[in-house]
């Protein structure tokens, strides 16, 4: 009886696995079949993955506001993209096209040069808490760590609430894998 449970057990298994074997192989047009594996190999990380149900990851978001192109390009240029379209959680604190128009000229395009790039990750995981941070757990005082091991401290004025006291957040928007904070100013580390 124990033999037969074994052996029904093991024929189960490899039905199952048989199975999804079959599920991972696709036909192509002339009737071939090929492996699934083999035909998403190059298609690049997380950020490559199409899904227009799920509600959008962090960079999918960005992406989709015309006043986050100064940063969705930083994150391009850093080689960013996969790591913030991974599962997080993740805070993002997204300074806004007008934010980074504030630094002083040519200091944008000066950061996205390759050479800089260790600078600009830096500044960008100055900006990004490994964590999920919704504007009702902010407190006065509070400080937040941040991606770059600094940080990052919350004071609330007037119901505002901002960071460093200079970069106030504007708007919260969720997504699949965190939140984005829109602040008015870039987060400029003190060194």
């Amino acid at each position: 009886m124990k033999k037969n449970i074994i052996s029904l057990f093991v024929m189960g298994c490899a039905i199952t696995s048989m199975t999804i074997l079959h599920s991972c192989e696709n036909k192509t047009e002339e009737g071939t079949t090929t492996d699934a594996t083999e035909e998403t190999s190059d298609l690049g990380g997380q950020s490559s993955v199409s899904d227009d149900v799920s509600q959008q990851d962090i960079v999918k978001v960005a992406s989709g506001s015309k006043d986050h192109t100064t940063l969705v390009a930083a994150v391009k240029a850093a080689e960013y993209v996969d790591v913030l379209s991974n599962a997080g959680p993740f805070t993002v604190f997204a300074p806004t096209n007008d934010a980074f128009n504030k630094l002083p000229a040519g200091t944008v395009e000066n950061l996205v040069k390759p050479e800089n790039k260790d600078v600009l990750r830096d500044i960008l995981e100055y900006h990004v808490a490994v964590a999920v941070y919704k504007t009702d757990m902010l407190r006065d005082g509070q400080v937040i760590n941040m991606a770059n091991l600094g940080n990052v401290k919350v004071s609330i004025k007037n119901g505002e609430i901002f960071l460093n006291e200079t970069a106030k957040i504007v708007g919260t928007v969720p997504a699949a894998n965190g939140i984005i904070h829109v602040i008015d100013n870039v987060l400029l580390e003190k060194k």
